[in-house]
Protein backbone atom coordinates (compact mmCIF):
# COMPACT_ATOMS: atom_id res chain seq x y z
CA UNK A 1 0.00 0.00 0.00
CA UNK A 2 1.18 3.51 -0.80
CA UNK A 3 2.70 5.13 2.32
CA UNK A 4 0.68 8.33 1.85
CA UNK A 5 -2.59 6.42 1.65
CA UNK A 6 -1.63 4.42 4.75
CA UNK A 7 -1.01 7.62 6.71
CA UNK A 8 -4.38 9.02 5.64
CA UNK A 9 -6.14 5.82 6.73
CA UNK A 10 -4.41 5.92 10.11
CA UNK A 11 -5.40 9.56 10.56
CA UNK A 12 -9.00 8.73 9.69
CA UNK A 13 -9.09 5.88 12.19
CA UNK A 14 -7.68 8.10 14.93
CA UNK A 15 -10.22 10.80 14.14
CA UNK A 16 -13.03 8.24 14.43
CA UNK A 17 -12.09 7.31 18.00
CA UNK A 18 -12.78 10.01 20.60
CA UNK A 19 -9.51 11.14 22.14
CA UNK A 20 -7.43 8.39 20.52
CA UNK A 21 -3.74 9.20 20.31
CA UNK A 22 -4.18 12.49 22.19
CA UNK A 23 -2.12 12.88 25.34
CA UNK A 24 -1.10 15.83 27.44
CA UNK A 25 2.56 16.77 27.27
CA UNK A 26 4.42 15.84 30.47
CA UNK A 27 5.53 19.33 31.49
CA UNK A 28 7.36 19.48 34.83
CA UNK A 29 6.00 22.01 37.29
CA UNK A 30 7.80 25.33 36.99
CA UNK A 31 7.02 26.26 40.60
CA UNK A 32 7.34 24.21 43.80
CA UNK A 33 4.17 22.41 44.90
CA UNK A 34 3.07 22.07 48.52
CA UNK A 35 0.52 19.37 49.31
CA UNK A 36 -0.99 20.05 52.72
CA UNK A 37 -3.66 18.74 55.05
CA UNK A 38 -3.72 15.13 53.86
CA UNK A 39 -2.63 12.04 55.78
CA UNK A 40 0.71 11.12 54.19
CA UNK A 41 1.06 7.34 53.96
CA UNK A 42 4.84 7.14 53.60
CA UNK A 43 5.06 3.28 53.59
CA UNK A 44 8.65 3.55 54.87
CA UNK A 45 8.00 5.35 58.16
CA UNK A 46 4.32 5.25 58.98
CA UNK A 47 1.57 7.80 58.45
CA UNK A 48 1.96 11.55 58.99
CA UNK A 49 -1.50 12.87 59.95
CA UNK A 50 -2.49 16.12 58.23
CA UNK A 51 1.07 16.55 57.01
CA UNK A 52 2.78 18.58 54.32
CA UNK A 53 4.82 17.41 51.33
CA UNK A 54 6.91 19.75 49.18
CA UNK A 55 7.73 18.94 45.55
CA UNK A 56 10.65 20.76 43.93
CA UNK A 57 12.12 19.92 40.50
CA UNK A 58 10.21 16.67 40.29
CA UNK A 59 11.38 15.29 43.64
CA UNK A 60 10.15 15.27 47.22
CA UNK A 61 12.09 18.11 48.84
CA UNK A 62 10.54 17.95 52.31
CA UNK A 63 7.90 16.00 54.21
CA UNK A 64 6.56 16.21 57.75
CA UNK A 65 3.88 17.68 60.01
CA UNK A 66 4.93 21.08 58.68
CA UNK A 67 7.58 22.14 56.18
CA UNK A 68 9.14 25.41 55.08
CA UNK A 69 7.85 26.11 51.60
CA UNK A 70 9.07 28.82 49.20
CA UNK A 71 6.86 31.86 48.91
CA UNK A 72 6.07 31.10 45.28
CA UNK A 73 4.99 27.51 45.95
CA UNK A 74 1.65 26.34 44.56
CA UNK A 75 -0.33 25.35 47.67
CA UNK A 76 -2.87 22.55 47.31
CA UNK A 77 -5.23 21.90 50.22
CA UNK A 78 -5.97 18.18 50.52
CA UNK A 79 -7.72 18.15 53.88
CA UNK A 80 -9.51 14.85 54.48
CA UNK A 81 -7.56 13.03 51.77
CA UNK A 82 -4.67 10.56 51.80
CA UNK A 83 -1.45 10.70 49.78
CA UNK A 84 0.25 7.46 48.72
CA UNK A 85 3.36 6.60 46.71
CA UNK A 86 2.42 5.33 43.24
CA UNK A 87 1.83 1.61 42.88
CA UNK A 88 4.39 -0.42 40.92
CA UNK A 89 3.09 -3.17 38.63
CA UNK A 90 5.98 -5.59 39.17
CA UNK A 91 5.14 -8.04 36.34
CA UNK A 92 3.33 -6.49 33.42
CA UNK A 93 2.96 -6.25 29.64
CA UNK A 94 1.53 -2.73 29.64
CA UNK A 95 2.57 -0.99 26.44
CA UNK A 96 3.29 -4.27 24.63
CA UNK A 97 -0.34 -5.18 23.98
CA UNK A 98 -3.55 -3.35 23.18
CA UNK A 99 -6.30 -5.64 21.90
CA UNK A 100 -5.69 -9.30 22.65
CA UNK A 101 -7.61 -10.55 19.61
CA UNK A 102 -5.81 -8.23 17.16
CA UNK A 103 -2.40 -9.74 16.46
CA UNK A 104 -0.93 -6.52 15.10
CA UNK A 105 -1.38 -4.80 18.47
CA UNK A 106 0.56 -7.47 20.41
CA UNK A 107 4.35 -7.21 20.46
CA UNK A 108 5.27 -9.22 23.52
CA UNK A 109 7.51 -12.04 22.30
CA UNK A 110 10.20 -12.93 19.80
CA UNK A 111 10.41 -16.19 17.87
CA UNK A 112 12.89 -18.84 18.94
CA UNK A 113 13.95 -20.13 22.34
CA UNK A 114 16.95 -17.98 23.27
CA UNK A 115 16.46 -14.20 23.07
CA UNK A 116 18.13 -12.62 26.12
CA UNK A 117 19.02 -9.58 24.00
CA UNK A 118 15.39 -8.67 23.16
CA UNK A 119 14.52 -5.32 24.76
CA UNK A 120 10.98 -4.80 26.00
CA UNK A 121 11.59 -1.06 26.35
CA UNK A 122 11.98 -0.46 22.61
CA UNK A 123 8.61 -2.10 21.89
CA UNK A 124 6.51 -0.07 24.33
CA UNK A 125 3.68 1.97 22.84
CA UNK A 126 3.47 5.18 24.90
CA UNK A 127 0.07 5.99 23.40
CA UNK A 128 -1.59 2.79 24.56
CA UNK A 129 -5.11 3.40 25.88
CA UNK A 130 -4.38 0.89 28.66
CA UNK A 131 -1.80 3.12 30.32
CA UNK A 132 -4.24 5.87 31.43
CA UNK A 133 -6.64 3.20 32.73
CA UNK A 134 -3.96 1.77 35.05
CA UNK A 135 -2.76 5.26 35.97
CA UNK A 136 -6.26 6.36 36.96
CA UNK A 137 -6.22 3.89 39.86
CA UNK A 138 -2.76 4.75 41.17
CA UNK A 139 -0.56 2.40 39.11
CA UNK A 140 2.08 4.93 38.08
CA UNK A 141 5.03 2.65 37.23
CA UNK A 142 5.27 -0.74 35.52
CA UNK A 143 7.91 -3.41 35.15
CA UNK A 144 7.36 -4.36 31.50
CA UNK A 145 8.41 -7.94 30.85
CA UNK A 146 9.02 -9.69 27.49
CA UNK A 147 7.06 -12.91 27.10
CA UNK A 148 8.22 -16.24 25.67
CA UNK A 149 7.07 -17.41 22.27
CA UNK A 150 5.80 -20.93 21.79
CA UNK A 151 9.32 -22.34 22.13
CA UNK A 152 10.65 -19.51 24.30
CA UNK A 153 12.93 -19.95 27.31
CA UNK A 154 15.04 -16.77 27.64
CA UNK A 155 12.60 -14.07 26.56
CA UNK A 156 14.71 -10.92 26.90
CA UNK A 157 15.34 -7.86 29.05
CA UNK A 158 12.64 -6.07 31.02
CA UNK A 159 12.30 -2.35 31.72
CA UNK A 160 10.77 -0.28 34.50
CA UNK A 161 8.80 2.64 33.10
CA UNK A 162 6.62 5.45 34.39
CA UNK A 163 3.13 5.50 32.91
CA UNK A 164 3.50 8.89 31.31
CA UNK A 165 5.68 10.27 28.56
CA UNK A 166 5.77 11.10 24.86
CA UNK A 167 8.05 8.18 24.01
CA UNK A 168 9.55 5.06 25.55
CA UNK A 169 12.72 7.06 26.12
CA UNK A 170 10.72 9.54 28.21
CA UNK A 171 9.04 6.75 30.14
CA UNK A 172 12.18 4.79 31.04
CA UNK A 173 13.06 4.69 34.74
CA UNK A 174 15.47 1.76 34.65
CA UNK A 175 16.41 -0.37 31.66
CA UNK A 176 17.34 -3.09 31.50
CA UNK A 177 16.15 -4.32 34.87
CA UNK A 178 17.20 -7.92 34.19
CA UNK A 179 16.88 -10.96 31.93
CA UNK A 180 13.81 -13.21 32.07
CA UNK A 181 13.83 -17.00 32.04
CA UNK A 182 10.61 -19.00 31.71
CA UNK A 183 11.29 -22.36 33.30
CA UNK A 184 10.16 -25.22 31.02
CA UNK A 185 7.14 -26.89 32.60
CA UNK A 186 5.71 -30.35 32.00
CA UNK A 187 2.06 -29.76 32.78
CA UNK A 188 0.20 -32.73 31.29
CA UNK A 189 -3.14 -33.91 32.76
CA UNK A 190 -3.47 -37.56 33.70
CA UNK A 191 -6.12 -38.13 31.05
CA UNK A 192 -3.95 -36.83 28.17
CA UNK A 193 -3.15 -39.35 25.36
CA UNK A 194 0.24 -41.05 25.60
CA UNK A 195 1.41 -39.46 22.35
CA UNK A 196 0.58 -35.96 23.60
CA UNK A 197 2.43 -36.54 26.86
CA UNK A 198 5.48 -37.82 24.98
CA UNK A 199 5.57 -34.76 22.73
CA UNK A 200 5.24 -32.45 25.74
CA UNK A 201 8.11 -34.24 27.48
CA UNK A 202 10.30 -33.92 24.37
CA UNK A 203 9.52 -30.20 24.17
CA UNK A 204 10.57 -29.64 27.78
CA UNK A 205 13.78 -31.59 27.23
CA UNK A 206 14.60 -29.50 24.14
CA UNK A 207 14.08 -26.28 26.06
CA UNK A 208 16.22 -27.44 28.99
CA UNK A 209 19.04 -28.45 26.65
CA UNK A 210 18.83 -25.09 24.84
CA UNK A 211 18.97 -23.30 28.21
CA UNK A 212 22.01 -25.27 29.38
CA UNK A 213 23.78 -24.65 26.07
CA UNK A 214 22.99 -20.93 26.22
CA UNK A 215 24.58 -20.48 29.64
CA UNK A 216 27.58 -22.61 28.65
CA UNK A 217 28.11 -20.48 25.54
CA UNK A 218 27.63 -17.27 27.52
CA UNK A 219 30.33 -18.30 30.01
CA UNK A 220 32.76 -19.11 27.20
CA UNK A 221 31.89 -15.79 25.56
CA UNK A 222 32.57 -13.94 28.81
CA UNK A 223 35.98 -15.56 29.18
CA UNK A 224 36.87 -14.72 25.57
CA UNK A 225 35.66 -11.15 25.96
CA UNK A 226 37.67 -10.65 29.14
CA UNK A 227 40.73 -12.13 27.44
CA UNK A 228 40.31 -9.86 24.39
CA UNK A 229 40.10 -12.77 21.95
CA UNK A 230 36.56 -12.19 20.60
CA UNK A 231 36.31 -12.15 16.83
CA UNK A 232 32.90 -10.44 16.89
CA UNK A 233 30.35 -9.50 19.56
CA UNK A 234 27.22 -11.60 20.06
CA UNK A 235 24.31 -9.58 21.45
CA UNK A 236 22.69 -12.64 23.03
CA UNK A 237 25.64 -13.40 25.25
CA UNK A 238 26.37 -9.72 25.87
CA UNK A 239 22.93 -9.56 27.48
CA UNK A 240 23.71 -12.55 29.72
CA UNK A 241 27.14 -11.35 30.87
CA UNK A 242 25.70 -8.95 33.54
CA UNK A 243 23.66 -11.88 34.92
CA UNK A 244 26.80 -14.03 35.13
CA UNK A 245 28.68 -11.15 36.75
CA UNK A 246 25.93 -10.65 39.31
CA UNK A 247 25.30 -7.04 38.33
CA UNK A 248 21.78 -7.78 37.01
CA UNK A 249 19.10 -10.15 38.32
CA UNK A 250 17.82 -13.20 36.50
CA UNK A 251 14.03 -13.36 36.79
CA UNK A 252 12.91 -16.99 36.73
CA UNK A 253 9.22 -17.51 36.01
CA UNK A 254 7.99 -20.69 37.68
CA UNK A 255 4.83 -21.69 39.52
CA UNK A 256 4.55 -25.37 40.41
CA UNK A 257 6.70 -26.99 43.06
CA UNK A 258 8.53 -29.21 40.55
CA UNK A 259 9.47 -26.15 38.50
CA UNK A 260 10.58 -24.27 41.58
CA UNK A 261 12.82 -27.08 42.79
CA UNK A 262 14.38 -27.46 39.34
CA UNK A 263 14.89 -23.70 39.21
CA UNK A 264 16.62 -23.72 42.60
CA UNK A 265 18.95 -26.48 41.40
CA UNK A 266 19.68 -24.44 38.27
CA UNK A 267 20.45 -21.34 40.36
CA UNK A 268 22.95 -23.30 42.42
CA UNK A 269 24.48 -25.11 39.45
CA UNK A 270 24.94 -21.95 37.39
CA UNK A 271 25.95 -19.86 40.42
CA UNK A 272 23.33 -17.18 39.73
CA UNK A 273 24.09 -14.40 42.22
CA UNK A 274 20.83 -12.42 41.94
CA UNK A 275 17.87 -14.70 41.20
CA UNK A 276 14.24 -13.54 41.52
CA UNK A 277 11.32 -15.97 41.28
CA UNK A 278 8.24 -14.71 39.43
CA UNK A 279 4.78 -16.24 39.72
CA UNK A 280 5.55 -18.58 42.57
CA UNK A 281 2.11 -20.12 43.15
CA UNK A 282 3.77 -22.92 45.12
CA UNK A 283 6.56 -20.76 46.57
CA UNK A 284 4.99 -20.97 50.04
CA UNK A 285 5.78 -24.71 50.03
CA UNK A 286 9.52 -23.95 50.01
CA UNK A 287 9.33 -20.65 51.88
CA UNK A 288 11.98 -21.64 54.42
CA UNK A 289 14.47 -22.45 51.63
CA UNK A 290 13.77 -19.16 49.84
CA UNK A 291 14.20 -17.19 53.06
CA UNK A 292 17.46 -18.96 53.92
CA UNK A 293 18.86 -18.32 50.44
CA UNK A 294 17.48 -14.78 50.34
CA UNK A 295 15.69 -15.31 47.05
CA UNK A 296 12.92 -12.72 46.55
CA UNK A 297 9.59 -13.53 44.91
CA UNK A 298 7.27 -11.50 42.70
CA UNK A 299 4.05 -13.25 43.68
CA UNK A 300 1.37 -13.56 41.02
CA UNK A 301 -2.39 -13.12 41.20
CA UNK A 302 -4.45 -14.20 44.19
CA UNK A 303 -7.49 -14.42 41.94
CA UNK A 304 -6.98 -17.96 40.68
CA UNK A 305 -8.10 -21.48 41.38
CA UNK A 306 -6.02 -23.84 43.53
CA UNK A 307 -3.34 -25.75 41.63
CA UNK A 308 -4.67 -29.13 42.81
CA UNK A 309 -8.12 -30.60 43.35
CA UNK A 310 -7.50 -31.41 47.03
CA UNK A 311 -6.28 -27.95 48.01
CA UNK A 312 -8.48 -25.57 49.96
CA UNK A 313 -10.09 -22.59 48.27
CA UNK A 314 -7.89 -20.21 50.28
CA UNK A 315 -4.50 -21.65 49.27
CA UNK A 316 -3.87 -18.83 46.80
CA UNK A 317 -5.12 -16.10 49.12
CA UNK A 318 -3.04 -17.22 52.10
CA UNK A 319 0.22 -17.83 50.22
CA UNK A 320 1.50 -14.27 50.78
CA UNK A 321 1.00 -14.53 54.54
CA UNK A 322 2.91 -17.81 54.58
CA UNK A 323 5.82 -16.24 52.71
CA UNK A 324 5.78 -13.30 55.12
CA UNK A 325 5.85 -15.56 58.18
CA UNK A 326 8.88 -17.38 56.77
CA UNK A 327 10.73 -14.11 56.17
CA UNK A 328 10.67 -14.17 52.36
CA UNK A 329 10.96 -10.82 50.58
CA UNK A 330 8.13 -10.56 48.08
CA UNK A 331 6.19 -8.15 45.90
CA UNK A 332 2.63 -8.65 44.65
CA UNK A 333 1.72 -8.44 40.97
CA UNK A 334 -0.93 -9.30 38.44
CA UNK A 335 -0.17 -11.98 35.88
CA UNK A 336 1.68 -10.63 32.82
CA UNK A 337 -0.92 -11.42 30.17
CA UNK A 338 -2.85 -9.27 27.66
CA UNK A 339 -6.03 -9.63 29.73
CA UNK A 340 -4.16 -8.70 32.91
CA UNK A 341 -2.73 -5.62 31.18
CA UNK A 342 -6.27 -4.39 30.57
CA UNK A 343 -6.97 -4.97 34.26
CA UNK A 344 -3.70 -3.68 35.73
CA UNK A 345 -5.80 -1.09 37.54
CA UNK A 346 -6.88 -3.93 39.87
CA UNK A 347 -3.39 -4.28 41.38
CA UNK A 348 -4.42 -2.80 44.77
CA UNK A 349 -7.27 -5.32 44.98
CA UNK A 350 -4.82 -8.19 44.45
CA UNK A 351 -2.95 -6.84 47.45
CA UNK A 352 -6.20 -6.44 49.39
CA UNK A 353 -7.13 -10.08 48.76
CA UNK A 354 -3.82 -11.23 50.23
CA UNK A 355 -4.24 -8.74 53.08
CA UNK A 356 -7.58 -10.25 54.06
CA UNK A 357 -6.08 -13.72 54.42
CA UNK A 358 -3.44 -13.05 57.03
CA UNK A 359 -0.99 -10.66 55.36
CA UNK A 360 -2.44 -7.42 56.70
CA UNK A 361 -2.98 -4.15 54.86
CA UNK A 362 0.34 -2.53 55.80
CA UNK A 363 2.44 -5.41 54.42
CA UNK A 364 0.15 -5.70 51.38
CA UNK A 365 0.59 -2.01 50.55
CA UNK A 366 4.36 -2.33 50.93
CA UNK A 367 4.35 -5.29 48.52
CA UNK A 368 3.01 -3.13 45.68
CA UNK A 369 5.16 -0.10 46.47
CA UNK A 370 8.45 -0.15 48.40
CA UNK A 371 9.22 -3.88 48.31
CA UNK A 372 8.53 -3.94 44.57
CA UNK A 373 10.93 -1.01 44.17
CA UNK A 374 13.58 -2.82 46.23
CA UNK A 375 13.37 -6.00 44.17
CA UNK A 376 13.55 -4.00 40.92
CA UNK A 377 16.50 -1.91 42.08
CA UNK A 378 14.76 1.49 42.20
CA UNK A 379 14.10 1.94 45.93
CA UNK A 380 16.22 5.09 45.81
CA UNK A 381 13.63 6.69 43.50
CA UNK A 382 10.24 5.06 44.01
CA UNK A 383 8.10 3.12 46.45
CA UNK A 384 7.71 5.49 49.41
CA UNK A 385 7.26 9.12 50.37
CA UNK A 386 10.79 10.11 51.37
CA UNK A 387 12.96 13.15 50.78
CA UNK A 388 14.98 12.85 47.57
CA UNK A 389 12.69 10.37 45.86
CA UNK A 390 10.72 11.05 42.69
CA UNK A 391 7.43 12.79 43.35
CA UNK A 392 5.44 9.91 41.87
CA UNK A 393 2.36 9.77 44.06
CA UNK A 394 -1.41 10.02 44.12
CA UNK A 395 -4.22 11.45 46.22
CA UNK A 396 -7.11 9.23 47.30
CA UNK A 397 -10.30 9.87 49.21
CA UNK A 398 -9.87 6.84 51.48
CA UNK A 399 -7.99 3.59 52.10
CA UNK A 400 -6.11 2.79 48.89
CA UNK A 401 -6.81 -0.95 49.15
CA UNK A 402 -10.56 -0.43 49.51
CA UNK A 403 -12.38 -0.90 46.21
CA UNK A 404 -14.71 2.00 47.09
CA UNK A 405 -11.82 4.48 47.23
CA UNK A 406 -11.27 6.85 44.33
CA UNK A 407 -7.96 8.22 43.11
CA UNK A 408 -8.54 11.94 42.64
CA UNK A 409 -5.17 13.36 41.52
CA UNK A 410 -1.73 11.99 40.63
CA UNK A 411 1.78 13.23 39.94
CA UNK A 412 4.52 11.43 38.00
CA UNK A 413 8.02 12.77 38.45
CA UNK A 414 6.61 15.97 39.91
CA UNK A 415 4.17 16.86 37.13
CA UNK A 416 0.46 16.31 37.51
CA UNK A 417 -1.01 13.79 35.09
CA UNK A 418 -4.50 13.49 33.72
CA UNK A 419 -6.74 10.76 35.10
CA UNK A 420 -8.90 10.82 32.00
CA UNK A 421 -9.32 7.49 30.22
CA UNK A 422 -11.17 6.23 27.17
CA UNK A 423 -13.88 5.03 29.54
CA UNK A 424 -14.32 8.44 31.19
CA UNK A 425 -14.50 10.10 27.77
CA UNK A 426 -17.20 7.70 26.66
CA UNK A 427 -19.04 8.24 29.95
CA UNK A 428 -19.08 12.01 29.44
CA UNK A 429 -20.02 11.65 25.79
CA UNK A 430 -23.10 9.54 26.42
CA UNK A 431 -24.10 11.26 29.65
CA UNK A 432 -24.41 14.48 27.69
CA UNK A 433 -26.32 12.68 24.96
CA UNK A 434 -29.05 11.47 27.28
CA UNK A 435 -29.14 14.64 29.38
CA UNK A 436 -30.26 16.63 26.38
CA UNK A 437 -27.00 18.58 25.95
CA UNK A 438 -25.99 18.73 22.31
CA UNK A 439 -22.32 18.19 21.53
CA UNK A 440 -20.72 20.36 18.85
Amino acid sequence: MNAGILRLLCAALLAAVPGAGLRAAPAPAARPILLSGADLVTVSHGVIPRGELLIVDGRIAAIGPGVDAPADAVRIDLAGKRVYPGYIAADSVLGLTEIESVRATNDMAETGAINPNARALAAINPDSELLPVARANGVLSAHVVPQPGEAGVLSGQSALVSLDGWSWEDMAVRAPVGVHLYWPALDVPDWAPVEYAARARESVERKQKALAAAFADARIYRVSRDAGTLRAPDLRWEALVPVLQGTQPLFIHADRIVQLREALAFIERERIARPVLVGGSDAWRIADVLAARRIPVILGSAHRLPQRRWEGYDVAYSSAARLARAGVTFAIANAATPMAAANERNLPYQAASYAAYGLGSEAALRAITLTAAEILGVADRLGSLDVGKDATLFVADGDALDIRTRVERAWVGGHEVSLETRQTRLHERYRSKYSGVRRP
